[in-house]
């Protein structure tokens, strides 16, 4: 009977100790680590899928290796650039980007610089009428349609430098600052007024091309490259004018004429109004 007592005894402090257990170690299996870690793992862990779950599927992260050979627009933008608040920076590309990408609608500044990018089209910047600065330097760009910066208000920098431009398309009004060096333009693919509504242009770059003629330069033009081109000649009003010889060009610091075919000591009244005489050869 005692044996039995006993016996019985020793169940219930076996079972008790096993609860006890239970309760300290939260289901601990033996050699884990202890309740108290283990607890902050599994708590982290729901969190951490939970959040998984919360995401809209297109935001899943996407562990896919990228195909050789494959091009950045079957990929989105941010996963290929560097995007910050207002700005992208899509610089030397792989793989290989040949348009224009998608930007974010708040996009102001765009570097896409160094890449493989062939054509600009009117669809292209069409809805990130925020834009201030383009930077599409060194890349394949031989065909831009007329109205592809047409809805661009606030741009107020491009540059389309070491390109493969034969001619240039119309350009908003805003521009401070454009860069075309390094390109294939001609005269005739500059419209001779292209540059005259822009009333606030300040440095205008077109050293390195093909053209013939100086086109027609706004007063606000402080610094004017225009070296090692095909320039032959220079107009009376290229840069004063003819019919007010009281006319003057106080912000014309620099002009670059140098590397033209152009003697410009045979052109003595065409640079009167300005108070630097343009860089170049004068015999």
């Amino acid at each position: 009977m005692k044996a039995l007592l006993f016996t019985c005894m020793l169940v219930l402090w076996l079972t008790a100790a096993s609860a006890r257990s239970y309760d300290q170690d939260s289901q601990l299996i033996p050699g884990s680590l202890q309740g108290r870690e283990l607890n902050g793992y599994f708590s982290d862990y729901l969190k951490s899928r939970r959040a998984t779950r919360a995401l809209p599927i297109a935001d899943e992260p996407d562990d896919s290796p990228i195909p050789d050979g494959g091009d950045a627009l079957d990929l989105p933008t941010c996963l290929l650039c560097v995007c910050l608040t207002g700005s992208v920076y899509c610089e030397e590309v792989s793989p290989d980007m040949t348009a224009v990408p998608t930007l974010p609608k708040e996009t102001a500044y765009l570097y896409a610089r160094f890449n493989k990018i062939k054509k600009i089209s009117n669809k292209d910047f069409a809805d990130i009428v925020t834009l201030k600065r383009i930077d599409l330097t060194g890349n394949l760009i031989s065909e831009i349609d007329d109205g592809a910066f047409s809805k661009l208000t606030l741009l107020e920098e491009l540059s389309l430098a070491e390109n493969r431009l034969v001619k240039l398309p119309m350009l908003p009004a805003k521009l401070t600052s454009f860069n075309a060096n390094h390109n294939f333009l001609k005269t005739k693919g500059v419209k001779a007024n292209v540059f005259k509504k822009m009333t606030k242009l300040m440095n205008l770059l077109l050293a390195d091309n093909e053209l013939e003629a100086i086109p027609h330069i706004p007063d606000s033009v402080r610094t004017l490259h225009l070296q090692n081109n095909n320039i032959t000649d220079v107009n009376v009003d290229t840069f004063c004018r003819s019919n007010n010889t009281y006319y003057l060009r106080p912000s014309l610091n620099e002009v670059r004429l140098d590397g033209n075919p152009v003697v410009l000591s045979k052109y003595p009244d065409s640079f009167t109004c300005m108070k630097v005489l343009p860089i170049g050869r004068y015999r």
